[in-house]
């Protein structure tokens, strides 16, 4: 079951130039750097209320966020949804016919096990489904 709106995240060209103008908007300060050599990005968190935004630089061409930047302006990219259990909602959306683009979880940012649906089965919008890692 998904519970919240877990983060939105946004493509950029340049990280440190993006966490200081989301810093100045949003009153907050960046809690979270860090590397998903799996994916080719750096990360940035930074607390929106109860909900985050993750600010995403591309580290190697081959990375989605290099070629979603190659086609796009920087801007949104996806909206990520938390769930209580990632396995039961990729089993339940798989059933339903969302087309997936991670059959099972993969290791994400922020503690996360991540897993993407295709925008074509979700009318146009990257989709990613998190669940925090248990310890």
């Amino acid at each position: 079951m998904v519970k919240r709106i877990e983060h939105l995240g946004i493509a950029v060209d340049n990280i440190e130039e993006a966490i200081d103008v989301y810093e100045a908007l949003l009153g907050a300060t960046c809690y979270k750097e860090e590397i998903v050599c799996s994916e080719g990005v750096r990360t940035a968190f930074i607390m929106v209320g109860e909900s985050k935004i993750e600010l995403l630089e591309a580290t190697n061409e081959e990375s989605a966020i290099a070629k979603f930047l190659n086609n796009n302006r920087a801007g949104f990219h996806h909206v990520a949804f938390e769930v209580d259990d990632l396995d039961a909602e990729l089993i339940r959306l798989n059933k339903g016919g969302f087309k997936l683009i991670h059959d099972t979880p993969k290791s994400g940012a922020d503690n996360k096990r991540i897993a993407f649906l295709h925008p074509k089965s979700t009318k146009g919008m990257l989709i990613e489904l998190c669940q925090e890692k248990s310890e």
